[in-house]
């Protein structure tokens, strides 16, 4: 098994360690940097999203799983440094 070359999506934060969550290229293969949430043949599944769109959307998900509200802010700070997201 290829180990991924990011431990987190680089667009959401969510763990793709394990090689399960992967997102998929446009050839089939899978991403190393995305998880399948947000990456599917080659492309973002919501394209039109911002850095703080992605934030609000892992927010209200996390808030969903059980995770305090007051918590969410300190498990989404860093997105907008994640790849997807540095250079716009």
């Amino acid at each position: 098994m290829i180990a991924n070359a990011y431990k987190n999506c680089q667009s959401c934060g969510m763990p793709i360690a394990k090689g399960d969550k992967n997102g998929t290229e446009a050839n089939g293969s899978k991403s190393m940097k995305y998880c399948s949430h947000c990456y599917v043949n080659g492309s973002f599944t919501l394209p039109e999203l911002t850095a703080e769109g992605m934030k609000e959307r892992v927010k209200e998900k996390l808030v969903s799983m059980g995770f305090p509200k007051f918590t969410t802010g300190l498990f989404t700070r860093g997105i907008p440094k994640l790849e997807r997201w540095k250079n716009r």
